[in-house]
């Protein structure tokens, strides 16, 4: 086995790709399914040290995530992932690990619940998160219209230079009025902060697929009850983890507005099952996410590229 590596953003990013990491994401998730990970549940010290630990046993690989997190600082996200297999071990950048699982899983999402016509797509956040969100519903759907939704205009302007950058082709605006801008979307992805709903149940069209990856403790919610309930599917990664930290999914079952049995885990669901109303996806993250990443940067170091 070779010495410790240590892998920054700029090399993770080089080496995975949003697109050959989606249809990954997806198997992991499958693999989650049918109980071929030793997964401990996140441990969380006061929602500011996170540790995230997976194994799986057939590989003999695992990873463990140890990050902390402050809203106050930019990025806000910091910390390391560490690999283990019998090829090698590495040390890798969390935050762009991170950021790139958060991105796959809701390209897996929007690919399977978003109308296979969508082309307008709202982001609400202009955080560490927002722009793999973009290319992960990019990598799926022909998006043609981009709303960058922001409180301070200075960052979300930066966010939409560097989209446009990347998508020339898209008509990308900003706004700070979130209400509007949801009314007309297709697609909306949240990614944010929040400890109180963004939107009403109201402000959004009949048929629109919403993701939201902002919360990760009880007393974060992104969106409000109404939309859970309303909603023709509530997809997660796991009814567990969705259970015990997705503020606005604890939120709905202590109101009585969802039931557990009403959440359905992402890999339960069929390719080409096109809802006609509202979908919702909630991801709070799980561990065989971050070790998905790490299995393709394995891949190609020993690749040698």
């Amino acid at each position: 086995m070779t010495g410790m590596r240590h892998l920054d953003a700029a090399e993770v990013s080089a080496r995975v790709s949003m697109a050959e990491l989606i249809p990954v994401i997806g198997e992991a998730l499958d693999a989650v399914e049918q109980g071929e990970f030793d997964m401990p549940g996140r441990l969380s010290f006061g929602g500011r040290v996170l540790v995230m630990p997976a194994y799986h046993p057939a590989t003999r690989s695992g990873s463990v995530k140890v990050v902390t997190v402050d809203f106050q600082r930019v990025p806000a996200i910091s910390g390391a992932v560490t690999w283990t297999s019998p090829r090698m071990e590495f040390l890798a950048d969390a935050p762009r690990i991170t950021a790139l699982r958060t991105g796959a899983i809701v390209g897996r999402a929007t690919d399977l619940l978003a109308p296979p016509s969508a082309s307008r797509v709202v982001l609400i956040g202009t955080g560490a998160q927002a722009a793999d969100q973009v290319r992960a519903v990019a990598a799926v759907r022909d998006i043609r219209e981009l709303v960058i939704v922001g409180r301070r205009k200075e960052r979300a302007d930066r966010l939409g230079h560097l989209i446009t950058g990347e998508f020339p082709h898209l008509r990308v605006r900003t706004t700070d009025g979130i209400a509007a801008a949801v009314s007309e979307a297709e697609i909306v992805c949240c990614a944010t902060s929040a400890t109180e709903p963004l939107f009403s149940l109201s402000d959004l069209p009949a048929r629109v697929h919403v993701n939201a990856i902002g919360s990760y403790t009880p007393a974060m919610r992104e969106l409000p009850a109404e939309l859970l309930s309303d909603a023709e599917v509530v997809a997660v990664e796991s009814v567990e983890a969705a259970t015990t930290e997705a503020g606005e999914i604890i939120h709905a079952l202590d109101t009585g507005r969802l039931t557990v049995d009403a959440l359905t885990p992402l890999a339960r669901i069929q390719p080409g099952a096109v809802s006609r109303g509202r979908t919702v996806f909630k991801s709070v993250g799980i561990a065989a996410q971050d070790w998905a990443v790490c299995r393709l940067l394995e891949q190609s170091l020993s690749a040698g590229s």
